[in-house]
């Protein structure tokens, strides 16, 4: 799956669309095929404060567990609970449907630094190689 022109990428995979000054955080369909089949995703607090690279969540599989970082930081104003219940939306629906949690940016420039889509593809390219 071609990852979405209007989102940004972080090298640890990331996806951040944003919306004024509100992020929404997911992983990419790269991450999830690297994860398998998806069995429990931890989200975080509303109201809880991230700084740029800190973990944010974690997703277990069956073949691991692994920790999303925070692309941006902000406050958390929203998570997505249904992951909780229906944590195979990650896999079948990984920039929709399986969005992590939303934050109000903290520093738009976070957003900026970030890698546009044709560079995730080529850095997840390299990174295969």
């Amino acid at each position: 799956m071609k990852p979405p022109e209007h989102c940004r990428y972080s090298k640890e995979h990331e996806w951040v669309q944003i919306d004024g000054d509100i992020a929404t955080i997911g992983i990419t369909d790269h991450a999830q095929e690297q994860l398998g089949d998806v069995v429990f995703v931890e989200l975080p607090e509303v109201g809880h404060v991230f700084q740029v690279n800190q973990s944010l969540a974690n997703v277990e599989s069956v073949k691991a567990v692994s920790e999303v970082y925070a692309p941006v930081g902000g406050k958390v104003i929203d998570v997505n609970s249904s992951l909780t219940s229906s944590p195979e939306l990650v896999n079948n629906d990984p920039y929709g449907a399986a969005w992590f949690v939303r934050i109000k940016l903290t520093n738009i420039q976070d957003f900026d630094q970030l890698l546009s889509a044709n560079e995730y593809q080529s850095y997840v390219a390299e990174e295969s190689d």
